[in-house]
């Protein structure tokens, strides 16, 4: 009872220098306030006293109030000595009136244990960072073992491979770099993998031409700032190097080729193009374009100015283009149930349309669900559209809102109807199937699309019959169904341990209204910080940087603001390397100021302030 007094004292004397110093500056200032407007002299006393306290680092203090259930002075900024002396007033009645308290969990142990769960589910923290990166894999993760090697330098700590994409084989060399990497580093990063859970997409498209168009790199006035790079091979031969476009060749023909070589076409505009012969590797050839080039099966390239046996060669068979879909507000789109290839609206000579556009789904057993009306989503929302017709075997919607020129719509891509009772709350058939192989190698499933509990039950039950009750299990909250059911959710999942949350805000955005997204992934955080489980803040964060290089300012707010969770996930990308040093930098400083809801007040370090602490009244 003795030491309780004395903490109480002597967080009591910390408040009263606290005070004293903020009056004492007001003090120094005097001649100053009097200067301002009559209406800003209240304000100007006001930002004295904040100046005061944050000339002092008080986060132990902090904590120390906020374990007697006090006001911890994180939102003092408009009312600084009001909220110093509310706080003194009540510890004036703790000191005069203490009582037993009954045993309850304590703050240190709640912190605690949030720290076990997000260790156990996430793996160790990067070094003086506490929120771990989480990176989406790419296909070429699969055999670019010095980019993943990059990654994991940069700080990523967990590694995301989605089961929609690629396949097996490909899944298995990702993580065979992933460990190498762990093992030639000394690090340790967790490896996820991502079920594709009964997601609605759309389906294959024709496909088009069998071309590839190259692009050198443009400033904003349109000037080329570097050429695009080729990598000349024989077919199935990957590039030693990073490429903007792949075109096979002979084998005996470009064995002759030297740099400085130049290589003459006609793409398939007919316009004339050069390849410059930049560097010769074991396997083939780097070139390099300068100029937009369609280039398809069956181009001939001549070798310019050498008298060698064989001038020319013809570009080997190319994949074929996807053509997708260019949809404009008003068009209608027909979505059909049998797996055909979509194509693109048919139009008579007078420019009339004759067919609209149409295209597959990848879950046809919705269209028993719908009703005309509702409102159909496409690709994370970027179309909006709302159903015209219902018939057995098709939907014909209108679209509502597209881009200014039209809006594309491509394969694989999701399809959301928000105000639909899908009934899609079980495991499919994929993802059983893709789980009995994942688990040799996993240390986290997400479960894309928990809706309810049973489908967690039905994963636990999944790991179980292949005796792998170790692996974690993360839920993806993606639709509105799952964050109503969040509660029930976490009871569910907290039977397997470890365990945790991931907000997959861009479908939650579209599910729940873009408008709705910041207050519901607050929710999320709060109930999860109550549970102790850990929480992956994922979509867009730093997207264009990791796809364009530069990011956007909002972007660097949205990260700044995502070190409340436990874990931030960036998507792939060109600069994903980048990206990650970056958000290692931003988390970094970021946790010197906020620790989930709670603002951290350690001392200001702006030299602009010092001035006025050196200001004399006189």
């Amino acid at each position: 009872m003795q030491k309780n007094k004395e903490q109480l004292q002597n967080i009591a004397s910390q408040l009263d220098v606290l005070e004293k110093e903020a009056r004492q500056l007001e003090k120094n200032f005097t001649l100053q306030v009097q200067q301002v407007q009559p209406a800003f002299r209240a304000s100007t006393v006001n930002l004295l006293h904040y100046l005061a306290l944050r000339q002092h680092d008080i986060r132990e203090l902090q904590e120390q109030l906020a374990r007697l259930g006090l006001s911890s002075l994180g939102r003092a900024e408009s009312h600084v000595l009001a909220n110093l002396q509310a706080v003194q007033e009540q510890l004036n009645c703790l000191l005069n009136n203490t009582v037993e308290n009954k045993a309850v969990l304590s703050f240190d142990e709640s912190s605690a244990l949030l720290k076990t769960h997000t260790h156990d589910l996430l793996g160790a923290p990067a070094p003086g960072r506490s929120t771990r990166i989480m990176v989406t894999f790419a296909t070429e993760m699969a055999t670019d073992y010095e980019l993943v090697r990059r990654m994991m330098e940069a700080g990523m700590n967990c590694a995301r491979i989605n089961c929609a994409h690629d396949h097996k084989e490909v899944w298995v060399k990702m993580v065979e770099n992933i460990r190498r990497a762990e093992q030639e580093l000394g690090v340790q990063c967790k490896v996820l993998f991502d079920l594709m859970g009964p997601k609605l997409r759309t389906g294959p498209l024709k496909p088009g031409p069998k071309l590839v168009v190259v692009h050198p790199y443009r400033n904003e006035l349109g000037q080329v700032t570097a050429p695009a790079k080729v990598w000349l091979a024989p077919a199935g031969v990957a590039p030693t190097v990073k490429v903007d476009a792949v075109l096979p060749l002979e084998t005996a023909w470009l064995a002759q080729l030297t740099e400085g070589d130049q290589l003459q076409l006609k793409d398939s505009r007919k316009r004339k193009r050069t390849l410059y012969v930049a560097e010769r590797a074991a396997s083939g050839v780097v070139a390099h374009l300068f100029k937009t080039s369609y280039i398809s099966t069956g181009t001939r390239l001549a070798l310019k100015n050498r008298n060698i046996a064989q001038l020319t060669s013809e570009v080997g068979d190319l994949p074929e283009i996807e053509m997708p879909l260019l949809l404009n507000q008003d068009d209608l789109l027909v979505l059909r149930k049998e797996p055909v290839p979509g194509e693109p609206a048919q139009t008579d000579a007078e420019g009339q349309v004759v067919q609209p556009a149409f295209i597959s789904c990848t879950l046809p057993e919705v269209f028993a669900q719908v009703k005309v009306g509702q409102p159909v989503l496409f690709d994370d929302g970027k179309i909006e559209s709302e159903i015209t017709e219902v018939t057995k075997n098709s939907l014909v919607v209108k679209i509502t809102s597209a881009g200014k020129n039209g809006s594309t719509l491509r394969a694989d891509k999701g399809i959301n109807l928000p105000d639909s009772n899908l009934g899609l709350n079980k495991l499919t058939d994929k993802d059983k199937q893709d789980l009995a192989f994942v688990v040799k190698y996993a240390d986290i499933i997400n479960l894309s699309f928990a809706n309810t509990p049973n489908m967690v039950t039905a994963l636990q039950e999944e790991l179980r019959k292949h005796h792998a009750e170790h692996v974690g299990i993360m839920l993806k909250i993606e639709t509105k169904e799952g964050f109503r059911n969040l509660p029930h959710l976490l009871l569910a999942v907290m039977r397997t341990n470890p365990a945790g949350v991931m907000i997959a805000r861009g479908d939650l955005a579209v599910e729940c209204g873009w408008q709705r997204l910041a207050e519901v992934q607050e929710e999320i955080l709060w109930l999860c910080e109550a549970a102790h489980l850990p929480v992956v803040w994922a979509t867009q964060v730093l997207e264009t940087l990791a796809k364009k290089g530069r990011p956007s300012r909002a972007e660097i707010t949205d990260a700044a603001m995502a070190q409340r969770a436990d874990c931030v996930m960036l998507n792939k990308g060109p600069y994903v390397v980048e990206a990650i040093r970056m958000l290692d930098g931003i988390l970094k400083r970021m946790q010197e100021h906020q620790h989930k809801k709670a603002s951290m007040l350690r001392n200001l370090n702006v030299s602009e302030i010092d001035p006025i602490f050196e200001a004399d009244s006189h």
